[in-house]
């Protein structure tokens, strides 16, 4: 099945005026009445200002990513002095922050862009949130029940839809990896899951699938399904041969048996090979998702079995 895929959507443009440049006349349009609806923040620089050049983008990549929860202005204090005067800035660059008509935070030089977040978070939650987050998870929500319906297809389309406007939303990142898997395209989705830009690599999502992939590698070499059942059933106590079942079971999508397995293996003998039953557990539970139906009443038996 061939379907088209995105793996690096280019970062969408931010809305118009949701940054722009400001003048000492348009500062009250700008700044005062935009900051009574949400935040602003005013980027006061110069032309030879080398921290001004360093804070710039950063704070532009910030605000975009905010998705409209923020504003920037930014002001050349050169052309433009009064307003930096009024406000007694000696230093730049400087940074303020209004919010209903009023400034409510700020700071003096460069930051680098962790610490923009840490300042434009507060701001964003102070304004009620980004418009639109509930709206993308009903989308992933959407996309991740049309996979699990088999269809790839429409599911990387929504997912890539996404990216479209969240370039680093890793759920959506991740469901485009899990199509590609889906679709026996294995060598793609790795390609495309050590090619994750750096701010999403290590999430849950992507943590998830690695460990898929893992066990999937594991599972090649467990044998035959019919071959291992049968000499379990002669040796209910043969740990291993039981051990490598589940992992054949698992590469079978057979999730629910291959659980099952492990799960006696811990009953029978909990220190077998260094716990390496309920250690696989584990993985499964990451592969699965820690909402996953079979991950929490997998949990439970286990606990019921540990503590029995």
């Amino acid at each position: 099945m061939q379907f088209n895929l995105s793996p690096n959507p280019a970062p969408a443009a931010p809305p118009a005026g949701l940054i722009k440049d400001g003048t000492d006349q348009s500062f009250m349009a700008d700044v005062i009445e935009a900051s009574r609806d949400v935040p602003v923040l005013v980027d006061f620089w110069a032309p030879w200002c080398g921290p001004c050049k360093q804070l710039g983008p950063a704070l532009e990549k910030v605000v975009t990513a905010a998705k409209g929860a923020v504003k920037l202005v930014k002001i050349d204090t050169d052309k433009n002095p009064a307003v930096a005067g009024q406000l007694r800035i000696q230093s730049i660059p400087a940074v303020f922050a209004f919010y209903t008509a009023r400034p409510v935070d700020g700071f003096v030089g460069a930051r680098p862009e962790p610490q923009l977040n840490q300042f434009v978070d507060p701001l964003v939650q102070a304004a009620g949130g980004p418009p639109g987050a509930a709206d993308i998870a009903a989308i992933l929500d959407e996309a991740k029940q049309l996979l699990e319906a088999g269809d790839a297809e429409n599911a990387a389309g929504i997912y890539n839809e996404v990216l479209q406007v969240e370039p680093e939303n890793a759920a959506a990142y991740a469901g485009l990896i899990r199509c590609l898997l889906a679709v026996g395209e294995t060598d793609q989705a790795k390609q495309l899951l050590d090619g994750a830009p750096e701010s999403m690599a290590k999430s849950p999502d992507l943590a998830a699938i690695r460990t898929q992939l893992d066990l999937a590698e594991q599972a090649k070499a467990a044998g035959p399904i019919p071959d291992l059942m049968n000499a379990v059933a002669k040796n209910p106590n043969d740990h291993q041969t039981r051990y490598d079942l589940a992992l054949a079971l698992y590469a079978a999508g057979k999730n629910e048996a291959a659980v099952e397995e492990l799960l006696e293996i811990v009953k029978r003998d909990r220190e077998w090979n260094e716990q390496a039953a309920r250690k696989q557990l584990l993985k499964f539970f990451e592969a699965f998702g820690p909402t996953d139906k079979l991950t929490v009443m997998a949990r439970r038996k286990l606990s019921s079995i540990l503590f029995a």
